[in-house]
């Protein structure tokens, strides 16, 4: 597992020299959108101000379990509300790094939610719906994201086509040098989508190949066949294009369950071979998988691990998967090996959960050279 503080210097050094070219960039994100509440649990309170928030998921778990046959009261605290959606946070993040960002989304129709309106003056941003809601509940073992999802059923091929028009999507999609498609899991169409895009767009696209990312994100609620027909289109596309395909830890336990893989060894060892053998059976150019505390990615000749910048008391976690897919996909843009690729991520991650801002690159090679001790 990579971590040495000469490894991160030299990859800081090769960012460093490629930071120019981060502008000339273009990326194409779509499709989701949600307005994020950022929530604690109340476990005891001792005045209008003070109180104890539950701390594990676990411990909640209790709480509720033991209202079975009874009955219980539940506080939210509104820790933040803020632009939410793992489109919505990757644009925001790549936005951030410099490159030129345009969103089709779930952002508010016919009108734009306010909360998306200071993402809107960094980026090109377009809606075809109302965005969901999420209620995120964050505890320091993880969180639980509750989700109002019913206006993304309005993410279809023809409201793209006639709210957006299907002729500039096609010159988005033809043009920019990231496309990336997130949250299939809740969006119920598109899979769909993507069949369209490549009956209709992609017989045409010429030039050089780009890349394209997918996150299926949390796909455990759909059906087994649902999955294996979306990860067969997302490997269709990589006859056009290179094709990224990220999981966090979990997703890429529920992957392997569906391709009918063991996902018994849980140690970085056992998820690394997890992830040679769905690289195999799902053939992208590079498959991408982050846990909490290292993360790795893998292609036909070029398997790395890294380790990340450990923060046990995080200001905030909803959104640092789709902030590590950000660092990741510009280390990619910038031809970086994979181990620097990754390095990029965890980096990108580590910068936001402990200042809940999304990192400039600067901010990256700062932390990659003064490498957080906690």
């Amino acid at each position: 597992m990579l971590n040495s503080q000469e490894f991160r210097d030299a990859a800081a050094s090769r960012l460093e020299a490629a930071a120019g070219k981060v502008p000339q960039l273009s990326a194409f994100i779509g499709l989701d959108g949600f307005v994020d509440e950022i929530l604690h649990v109340v476990d005891k309170r001792y005045d209008a101000d003070r109180f104890d928030r539950i701390p594990t998921i676990r411990a909640y778990a209790d709480r509720l379990a033991a209202a079975a046959g009874h009955s219980t009261n539940v506080e939210l605290v509104n820790v933040m509300t803020k632009l939410g959606g793992n489109g919505p946070i990757m644009a925001n993040a790549l936005a951030s790094f410099g490159l030129r960002v345009s969103y089709l989304g779930s952002l508010g129709h016919p009108a734009l939610h306010p909360v998306f309106e200071p993402f809107s003056h960094r980026a090109e941003v377009a809606s075809i719906s109302a965005p969901g809601l999420t209620d995120a509940l964050e505890f320091e073992d993880g969180k639980l994201i509750i989700g109002k999802h019913y206006t993304l059923r309005d993410v279809t091929w023809n409201n793209i086509c006639t709210r957006y028009g299907k002729d500039r999507f096609a010159l988005k999609f033809a043009s920019a040098d990231l496309v990336g498609f997130v949250n299939w899991t809740m969006l119920p169409f598109m899979s769909d989508i993507w069949a369209a895009i490549q009956s209709e767009l992609m017989p045409g696209l010429l030039g050089e190949r780009r890349r394209i990312f997918f996150d299926l994100a949390d796909p455990e609620k759909r059906l087994p066949g649902d999955i294996e027909r979306a990860l067969e289109l997302i490997v269709r596309f990589q006859s056009k294009f290179d094709v990224l395909l990220g999981l966090n830890e979990k997703e890429a336990y529920e992957i392997a369950r569906v391709l009918g893989l063991d996902p018994s060894r849980r140690d970085a060892d056992g998820l690394t071979q997890l992830g040679v053998e769905i690289q195999k059976r799902v053939p992208v150019d590079t498959l991408v998988i982050h846990p909490v505390k290292y993360a790795l990615a893998i292609s036909a000749n070029d398997t790395a691990v890294v380790q990340g910048p450990i923060c046990h008391n995080p200001r905030i976690t909803t959104g640092a998967g789709d902030h590590f897919n950000s660092g990741f996909c510009l280390g990619k843009l910038l031809g970086f090996s994979n181990a620097d690729s990754v390095l990029c991520g965890v980096a990108t991650s580590g910068h936001y959960v402990r200042t809940t801002e999304s990192p400039r690159v600067t901010d990256l090679t700062r932390l990659m050279r003064e490498w957080p001790q906690e």
